[in-house]
C-alpha cells in the first residue's frame, strides 16, 4: 500500500492510522488506512510481547560507562559532520536529533531544548534502548530492523505514548564492511515527517559515512572497531529511596534487608574503593565491636540473593559494583533527563535512618535533585516535584514555579493559594 502521507499528514490520514492501531494493536485483527511496512512491525512488536502500554525504554548504563561508550563509538567520529549538517538547524526548526548505535540504545541527543524536555516523558533519553524488539515500532528501531531509512507518524507508533510525536531515521553503515553501524533520527512533530525531511536525513547519513571512509583511510593502523554489544548494566540493585528498609535484587533474586544491612551495604555502594571498620563505623553511628557481628549476619543474608556481593574486609568492601536507585536518579539528572529522574525519585534516602553516613547521603541526593529541578527543569517538571512530600513547603521552589508560568495560566491561581499557605503556616 502507498504511504497515506505523500505531504504532510492530515487528521483523515491521523484517524486511520488510529483506527487501524485499535484493530490491529488492540484487538489482533486485520485492518486497512495503514502502509504495509508499519503493519509488519506492529505485528512483529506483538510476537516480541512489547506492550503498547507501558513506559518505554528502560536505561541501562549509568553515566560513567555510558560516556565511555560512546566516546569509543565510530559514531563519535562523525559528531561534528551531524551537527554541521543536521543539529544546528533543529533548534530553529523545532526537531531534535538522535544517533543511537546499531542495537537501537540512544547515545547523542541535541536540538530543540524545550522538545528535550517534552520528549523525556517517553524516555527519549540519551542511553535508552529504542530497538524495535523494546518498544515496538519507531524510526529508529524499525530502521534498524528493515535496513533502510523510514519515516513513522503519530499513531502508526507501536505504543501508544508515543503517539504525540512523528520521526524519520535512516541507518547509517561501515565503509568499509557494509556493517551496521547506528542509526540518525530526526524527531519532533509533522515537520518531522515532511517530504524534505528522508532526503535531508538520506544526504547527512551520506555525508557521515564519506566522513568515516576518510577518517578510516587516515588511520590505517588502529580503526575503531565496530562494537557489538554495550556496557552491560550491573545486576545487582539495592532500593534505598523512600523506603525504611532496602530491598537486594540480583540475578532474579531479591531480599528485604533489616535496616541495619541496608545502612551497611548503601555505604559501601556510595564509597567502592572501600571503607575501614572504623570509618564504616563512625558512619553508622556504632562502634567497631557491634559493626564485626552485624557483618557477619549481613553476609548469610546476602549469601541467600548472590554469593559473589558478600562484601570484602580490610577494607569493607564490595566485590563488585552494586547500583543504588539514588545512583540512577543521579545520572538521569546529569543527562539533563530531569522528567524521568523525578519519577524516579520515590522519597529520600532511607528517611528515617539517624546513621551519619547515610544523613550524608541522604542530604547530597536531596540537594542536588533540588538545585538540578530548580536550574533547568520545565514548569511542569518542577510543578510535579513541588507537590512532592519534600517541596510540599518549599516557598523557593512554588515561588519558582509561579514565575514560569504563563501570566494567563489556570494554575497560578493554585500556586499562588499554596504559597499564601506556607507563609500563614510559618510565621
Amino acid at each position: 500500500m502507498p504511504s497515506p502521507w505523500t505531504t504532510a499528514p492530515g487528521d483523515d490520514a491521523r484517524l486511520a492510522a488510529a483506527r487501524a492501531h485499535d484493530a490491529v494493536v488492540g484487538e489482533r485483527a486485520d485492518a486497512a488506512g495503514v502502509r504495509r511496512l508499519v503493519e509488519e512491525s506492529w505485528r512483529r512488536s506483538l510476537s516480541l510481547a512489547v506492550d503498547p502500554d507501558r513506559p518505554l525504554a528502560g536505561v541501562d548504563l549509568d553515566s560513567d560507562d555510558l560516556r565511555e561508550y560512546r566516546d569509543a563509538h565510530p559514531l563519535a567520529l562523525a559528531l561534528p559532520t551531524i551537527h554541521r549538517l543536521l543539529i544546528r538547524h533543529t533548534f530553529e526548526a523545532g526537531l531534535i536529533v538522535a544517533v543511537g548505535d546499531q542495537d537501537g540504545r540512544l547515545l547523542w541527543i541535541d536540538g530543540d531544548r524545550t522538545l528535550r524536555r517534552k520528549a523525556e516523558g517517553m524516555m527519549f533519553v540519551e542511553g535508552a534502548d529504542w530497538s524495535e524488539s523494546r518498544v515496538g515500532t519507531s524510526a529508529p528501531g524499525t530502521a534498524l530492523a528493515l535496513d533502510h531509512g523510514i519515516q513513522i507518524h503519530g499513531p502508526e507508533h507501536f505504543n501508544r505514548i508515543v503517539h504525540p510525536w512523528s520521526c524519520t531515521a535512516v541507518p547509517v553503515h561501515d565503509p568499509s564492511s557494509g556493517g551496521m553501524l547506528g542509526v540518525i533520527d530526526i524527531t519532533g512533530g509533522d515537520d518531522a515527517v515532511s517530504p524534505t525531511t528522508l532526503p535531508l536525513l538520506e544526504a547527512a547519513v551520506a555525508a557521515v559515512e564519506a566522513e568515516l571512509r576518510i577518517r578510516r583511510l587516515d588511520e590505517p593502523v588502529a580503526p575503531r572497531r565496530v562494537i557489538q554489544r554495550a556496557v552491560p548494566r550491573p545486576d545487582a540493585t539495592l532500593s534505598v529511596l523512600g523506603t525504611e528498609v532496602g530491598r537486594l535484587e540480583s540475578r532474579g533474586r531479591s531480599v528485604e534487608l533489616s535496616a541495619r544491612h541496608t545502612e551497611i551495604l548503601a555505604l559501601l555502594a556510595w564509597h567502592p574503593s572501600g571503607l575501614s571498620a572504623e570509618r564504616l563505623a563512625d558512619l553508622l553511628g556504632t562502634s567497631v565491636s557491634t559493626l564485626r557481628p552485624e557483618m557477619v549476619r549481613l553476609r548469610r543474608a546476602i549469601e541467600q540473593v548472590d554469593a559473589s556481593l558478600v562484601p570484602l574486609a580490610r577494607p569493607y568492601r564490595l566485590p563488585r559494583r552494586l547500583d543504588l536507585d539514588a545512583h540512577r536518579v543521579l545520572a538521569f539528572l546529569d543527562r539533563g533527563a530531569h522528567r524521568v529522574a523525578l519519577a524516579g525519585y520515590s522519597g529520600q534516602v532511607l528517611p528515617v535512618s539517624t546513621a551519619p553516613g547515610i544523613r550524608e547521603i541522604r542530604d547530597e541526593v536531596s540537594t542536588r535533585v533540588r538545585e538540578s529541578l530548580l536550574t533547568d527543569a520545565s514548569v511542569d517538571t518542577l510543578l510535579d516535584y513541588a507537590r512532592t512530600d519534600e517541596a510540599a513547603y518549599d516557598a523557593e521552589v512554588w515561588a519558582a514555579v509561579l514565575r514560569m508560568l504563563p501570566p494567563k495560566s489556570p494554575k497560578r491561581a493554585s500556586v499562588v493559594a499554596r504559597l499564601e499557605r506556607i507563609e500563614a503556616e510559618l510565621r
